[in-house]
């Protein structure tokens, strides 16, 4: 463990950045979700789940996997595939190889509110972001996103540095 004389701490600069990315994602997430209730009745995590269903083969996924997609724990997966499955949007099927495991799959009617909700969310990220920035601010949020998105740093490309 590192001692707190031993820490490099952040200079004023990088904390007011540091403290800006904080509330940027929280307010940017906040926004999404409240008008993806509103609009669609999902919250942002569901329409994540539902997303990455229908971008899986056969529309389903390991509940394993599927929580990873979303960045979510197991146990708040469980929790919203139950919401999704009440409301009709998803169903669970045992999978044939592990017993313990469970694939989720998109149904027909999850796949419509799924598109019903697409459009506005859609617009609502646009609106909240891309439409703020240039295209050549664009390119730099990507490429910023891509190196902070590395869990370790000697996966990025190019040289490394010590």
């Amino acid at each position: 463990m590192t001692r707190m004389g031993e820490v490099e701490w952040l200079s004023d600069r990088e904390q007011r950045v540091w403290r800006s990315l904080l509330r940027a994602q929280a307010g940017i997430e906040t926004e999404l979700d409240r008008d993806l209730r509103r609009t669609g009745g999902l919250t942002l995590v569901e329409y994540g789940i539902l997303v990455a269903l229908s971008e899986s083969p056969g529309r389903r996924m390991r509940m394993r996997r599927l929580a990873e997609e979303v960045l979510v724990s197991k146990s708040r997966l469980t929790h919203q595939i139950s919401r999704l499955e009440t409301a009709g949007h998803v169903r669970r099927e045992p999978c044939e190889d592990d017993r313990r495991g469970f694939w989720a799959v998109l149904t027909d009617q999850g796949a419509e509110t799924l598109v019903d909700a697409a459009p506005g969310h859609v617009a609502a990220v646009r609106g909240r972001v891309f439409d703020r920035l240039s295209p050549a601010q664009v390119d730099a949020l990507g490429e910023l996103m891509a190196i902070l998105e590395v869990d370790d740093p000697a996966d990025l490309p190019g040289p490394s540095t010590p």
